[in-house]
C-alpha cells in the first residue's frame, strides 16, 4: 500500500507538494486542461472553520473536472491543534498549518483564504465561539473574502442549524456564512470594503451533508434527499492517470501536522450537498444550473470564448507553440475588458498557458536566502524560450521598480544567463506572517494593512518582471526571486529570498523554570542578518530579579552565523513569574525580535519574525525521585519541562522497554497520543505494567479513543470517551482532598490551576475500575462534572496514573501550578518523602 501511494505521488507531476518552491513545468496534457479552464467562468466557495476541514474531493472535483474556479475560506488557521511532527503550537503551528492548506491547494487546484480569526481551541458552542472571536470582526472578513471572490455558489462544511452539537468553530463557520449571503450585496453593510472591491450576491448555498451529521449510515440512506444534489466525485482523469478520489487523498496526506494522511482510492464516490439558500438547480448533476459560466456573462466576452475553444479544439499535443499566436490574440482581447474581476483572474491565466506553451523559464536567483535592508543583492537572472516562436526579452524590472532595457532575442532552447543587482529600499518590509507582526487577543489576531485581511501569506515584495515581447505584443511576467542550491540527498532545493532584521535574538529556552532562588545561567541566541555586526546584548530586569551582567558586547562575523552569550539570573525568594526580552543594541538602534525557522519537506521554508519574551518562573516545589523516562508520542516539550526543574529526563524508545532498563527509572511518563500513534508500544504494555507493579510510577497522558493501538490501555478497566473541559478558567473540585498527588510534596489548592491557557483537558475517560481514585472534577457552563481528568490506581508496589489535563500546553505556558502537580504525580509513592508539603503562595 505505500509503494501504491508513493507511485500516485510521483504521477502527480503537476502538483509536486515535496517540491513546492520548485518553478511549475506543466506537460503537454496539463497545459490542455489549464486552456480548458481558461473557458469556464464560474466560481464555487468552499467555507469551513479550520484547516483539514475541507472536503478535498469536492473542491478537487470542482476544480478539475468541473474547471470551476474553486476556493477554500478556512475562519482560522488551525493555531489552537496539536502537532504531530514537531514541537510548534500556537502561532508557529497556525504558520506550518497556513502552509499545509497551501500545499493542499497546490495538490488539489484550489485557492486558499482566511479570516482574522484565531483558532483559541475546541469551543462546545457558538455562542462562546462568537463572543471570543468577535462575531462582528469575523463576518466582516467572511463577507469580505466574498466580495472578492465573487462565488457563483457557497458550500458550507457544517450545519448552521445544529449549535452545540459539535465544535462552536464549526457551526459557527456555518452560521457566520449563512448570514454573510445576505450581507455581500448590502452596499450599507461594511461600506468601508467597497473602496476596494464591490458587492456582490451569491446564486445559491449548499451545506456539504453526509452521514456524519445524520448519526448514521442508515439514518442518511432513509434521510429525505428531494433537496440535495449528489455529485459523483470519483471521476477519473486519463490526463493526469488519477481518479478524483486519489488526488484529494494527497491533497488530504498535506495535512502531516494532524496526521491526516490518506489512502487514495477509486471508483464511484458519491457526495451531497443539501440547498441552504437560493433557487434549486434543475439539472440536479450540476451546481451551475442556471448560471452564465461561459464569456457571454463578460461583456465583449463573446469573442474571446469563441477564441479560446478554438485554441481547444485546436491543441497540438506534440507542439504546444502552435497556440501561441490565438492565445496572445486572445491575451490581448482580455486587456480590453470592463470587467476588471474576470480581466485580473483570466489574465494570470492565459499568461500561464502562454508561458508554458512557450516552454518559458524565467527565473530570478539571489546568492543567500536572505537578506537585510539597505542591502545590495546580486541576481542571476536565467531566461529561455524552449519554442520556435519568436519572442524577444524587451526588459525587466528589479524589485526597485526600475527597469533595465534587455533587448534580447531567444532564440529557441538557447539560455541566457546574466548577473544585475539591487539594492533593498529602506522602506522594505521584514519577511513574516503578516497576522504575527502586531499583538492580537486570544480570539482574533491583529492586522492594520485592511488589503491584507483574508490572504494566506505575506504578499513576496521581492520580484522581478520579465517583460517579453510575444507575437508583437508585450505581456509581462512576474516572478518572486528564490534562492536555490544542492544538496547531496534531495538534489536541487529552493528557498524563498527574505528580508530579515540586522539582527535578531531570543532566549533559547521560551520558559525558565528556577526551582529554588539559586541563580541559573541563560543563554541568549543571537542571529545575524548580514556579515560583521557588532552590537551589545542586555536583558530587561523585572522587579525582583537580579541578572549579571548588565549588558555584553557581541561580534559576528557572517550573515546567518549565530552566537550564544550567557547570563546570570537569580530569581527572588518568593514565587513570581516575569517576561524577559533580549535586546540587541546595533549602530543605536535596538532589536528585540526573535528568528524562527520553519523547516518540513512538505511546506516552503517560512522564516517568522516575531517578539518572543520569555516566561521566567520561580516555583515553590519540591520533588523526588530523580530519573524519568520518557516515551515520545505525538510531539510536546513535557521532556524539556522536566528538565528544567531538575529532573533525569531519558527518551526511550519501544525497543528500550525492557525489564532491565527500566528498573533505572523512578518513573515513566507516556507521551500525549502515544497509543495512538507508535505501533510498537501494542506489544510493551506488560513490561510497563510489570515496572509499575514492582514499584514504578507510571503517568499515561491523553489519548484519543480513535484508533488506539493498544487492547488494554491501564491495567484495569479504563475507557476513553471524548469528554474535555474547555475553558481553561473552569472551577477545579478536589474529589479526594487527601489523595497524595494533592498534597506530598507539594500541598496543591485552588491557586494552582490559576492560568491555565487554552483549556483544562480532553479526552477523559467516563468509565473505569473501582481500582482508580478520580481526584478532581471540572466541567464547562452547563455541562455534568467530568471526573476523568486525573485518573490515580494502585498497582502492585507502584502508581498507575492516567491524565487527560492539557500538561503539553500548560508547561510552554509556564503555568507554575501545573509543574507542581505534576511533581507530585511523579514522586506519589516515593517512601523517603518527609518535607513538609510545600504551598503554592
Amino acid at each position: 500500500m505505500k509503494n501504491q501511494f508513493l507511485t500516485l505521488l510521483t504521477l502527480l507531476l503537476v502538483f509536486p507538494a515535496c517540491f513546492a518552491q520548485q518553478p511549475k513545468k506543466p506537460n503537454a496534457s496539463e497545459i490542455h486542461e489549464s486552456i480548458k479552464k481558461l473557458n469556464f467562468l464560474g466560481s464555487v466557495l468552499y467555507l469551513a472553520a479550520h484547516p483539514d476541514d475541507e472536503n478535498t474531493r469536492i473542491i478537487s472535483y470542482m476544480a478539475n473536472k468541473v474547471k470551476a474556479r474553486t476556493a477554500y475560506l478556512s475562519l482560522t488557521r488551525g493555531d489552537g491543534g496539536q502537532n504531530l511532527i514537531g514541537p510548534e503550537i500556537r502561532e508557529l503551528l497556525g504558520v506550518i498549518r497556513t502552509e499545509e492548506l497551501l500545499a493542499a491547494r497546490r495538490t488539489d487546484g484550489g485557492e486558499q483564504f482566511f479570516t482574522r480569526a484565531n483558532d483559541f481551541g475546541y469551543s462546545k458552542h457558538p455562542d462562546e465561539t462568537l463572543a471570543i472571536w468577535n462575531k462582528e470582526d469575523v463576518l466582516s472578513d467572511v463577507v469580505l473574502a466574498i466580495r472578492r471572490f465573487q462565488p457563483d455558489v457557497i458550500i458550507n462544511r457544517f450545519d448552521h442549524r445544529s449549535p452545540g452539537t459539535t465544535h462552536g468553530h464549526h457551526t459557527s463557520s456555518a452560521m457566520l456564512s449563512v448570514e454573510a449571503f445576505d450581507l455581500t450585496n448590502d452596499a450599507s453593510k461594511y461600506p468601508e470594503q467597497l473602496n476596494a472591491t464591490t458587492t456582490w450576491q451569491p446564486k445559491r448555498m449548499f451545506f456539504n451533508a453526509s452521514y456524519w451529521f445524520y448519526g448514521s449510515q442508515e439514518k442518511f440512506d432513509a434521510a429525505d434527499k428531494s433537496n440535495m444534489l449528489s455529485i459523483d466525485t470519483g471521476v477519473y482523469f486519463p490526463s493526469s492517470g488519477l481518479s478524483n478520489t486519489e488526488i484529494s487523498s494527497l491533497s488530504r496526506s498535506q495535512h502531516r501536522s494532524q496526521g491526516f494522511g490518506n489512502t487514495g482510492t477509486r471508483g464511484s464516490s458519491l457526495e451531497y450537498i443539501e440547498l441552504i439558500k437560493g433557487d434549486m438547480p434543475k439539472n440536479a448533476n450540476s451546481v451551475f444550473d442556471g448560471i452564465d459560466t461561459s464569456w457571454n456573462r463578460v461583456k465583449n466576452g463573446r469573442a474571446i470564448g469563441k477564441l479560446i475553444t478554438e485554441i481547444e479544439k485546436e491543441y497540438n499535443f506534440k507542439n504546444p507553440s502552435a497556440s501561441l499566436p490565438k492565445l496572445v490574440k486572445a491575451y490581448t482581447l482580455i486587456q480590453q475588458l470592463e470587467d476588471s474581476h474576470w480581466k485580473s483572474i483570466k489574465t494570470e491565466d492565459i499568461k500561464n498557458v502562454i508561458s508554458a506553451c512557450a516552454g518559458l523559464y524565467l527565473e530570478a536567483s539571489a546568492q543567500h536566502n536572505w537578506a537585510t535592508i539597505n542591502e545590495d543583492v546580486n541576481l542571476t537572472i536565467e531566461v529561455i524560450n524552449r519554442s520556435a516562436s519568436n519572442i524577444t526579452l524587451q526588459s525587466i524590472v528589479n524589485p526597485n521598480n526600475d527597469s533595465i532595457s534587455k533587448n534580447i532575442n531567444l532564440e529557441n532552447n538557447t539560455k541566457f544567463s546574466f548577473n544585475e543587482h539591487y539594492v533593498i529600499g529602506s522602506k522594505a518590509e521584514i519577511t513574516t506572517p503578516y497576522w504575527l507582526t502586531e499583538q492580537g487577543s486570544l480570539g482574533m489576531y491583529k492586522v492594520e494593512n485592511e488589503s491584507l485581511i483574508g490572504s494566506p501569506e505575506t504578499p513576496r515584495s521581492q520580484n522581478v518582471t520579465f517583460n517579453l515581447v510575444i507575437e508583437n505584443t508585450t505581456i509581462p511576467f512576474t516572478k518572486p526571486i528564490v534562492y536555490k542550491t544542492n544538496d547531496p540527498v534531495k538534489g536541487e532545493v529552493y528557498m524563498p529570498f527574505e528580508i530579515v532584521p540586522i539582527v535578531a535574538s531570543q532566549l533559547a529556552e521560551p520558559v525558565v523554570i528556577f526551582e529554588n532562588n539559586t541563580p541559573k545561567q541563560v543563554a541568549v541566541v543571537v542571529t545575524a542578518g548580514k556579515d560583521n555586526v557588532e552590537g551589545t546584548v542586555s536583558l530587561n530586569t523585572p522587579k525582583g530579579w537580579t541578572i549579571s551582567p548588565k549588558s555584553l558586547a557581541i561580534s559576528i562575523g557572517h550573515r546567518g552565523e549565530t552566537k550564544t552569550v550567557l547570563f546570570t539570573v537569580t530569581p527572588p525568594s518568593s514565587q513570581s513569574e516575569v517576561k524577559i526580552t533580549a535586546t540587541v543594541t546595533v549602530n543605536g538602534t535596538t532589536y528585540s525580535k526573535g528568528l524562527n525557522e520553519i523547516d518540513y519537506d512538505h511546506i516552503p521554508f517560512q522564516t517568522v519574525v516575531m517578539p518572543q519574551p520569555s516566561k521566567f518562573v520561580r516555583l515553590d516545589i519540591i520533588k523526588k525521585g530523580e530519573n524519568i523516562g520518557y516515551i515520545q508520542g505525538a510531539g510536546d516539550v513535557v521532556p524539556e519541562s522536566l528538565r528544567q526543574i531538575g529532573y533525569h529526563v531519558a527518551i526511550i524508545s519501544p525497543d528500550d522497554i525492557t525489564p532491565a532498563n527500566l528498573k533505572h527509572f523512578d518513573a515513566i511518563v507516556v507521551g500525549i497520543r502515544a497509543y495512538n500513534t507508535v505501533d510498537d508500544l501494542a506489544y510493551k504494555q506488560n513490561v510497563l505494567f510489570d515496572f509499575v507493579k514492582e514499584g514504578g510510577n507510571l503517568i499515561v497522558q491523553y489519548n484519543t479513543n480513535h484508533r488506539l493501538k493498544v487492547d488494554n490501555l491501564a491495567p484495569y478497566k479504563l475507557q476513553l470517551s471524548r469528554d474535555r473541559v474547555t475553558d481553561e478558567n473552569a472551577k477545579v473540585t478536589f474529589l479526594d482532598p487527601k489523595n497524595d498527588v494533592l498534597n506530598v510534596p507539594n500541598k496543591i489548592t485552588e491557586a494552582d490551576f490559576e492560568g491555565w491557557t487554552q483549556e483544562r483537558g480532553l479526552y477523559f475517560p467516563d468509565a473505569w475500575g473501582k481500582e482508580f481514585t478520580p481526584v478532581l472534577g471540572m466541567h464547562d457552563k452547563n455541562e455534568t462534572e467530568k471526573q476523568g481528568s486525573l485518573l490515580v490506581a494502585k498497582y502492585g508496589k507502584g502508581h498507575y496514573i492516567y491524565t487527560g489535563l492539557s500538561f503539553f500546553r500548560e508547561f510552554p505556558a509556564g503555568v507554575s501550578g501545573a509543574y507542581r502537580l505534576f511533581a507530585n504525580m511523579l514522586s506519589i509513592g516515593k517512601e523517603d518523602i518527609n518535607t513538609e508539603p510545600k504551598l503554592n503562595k
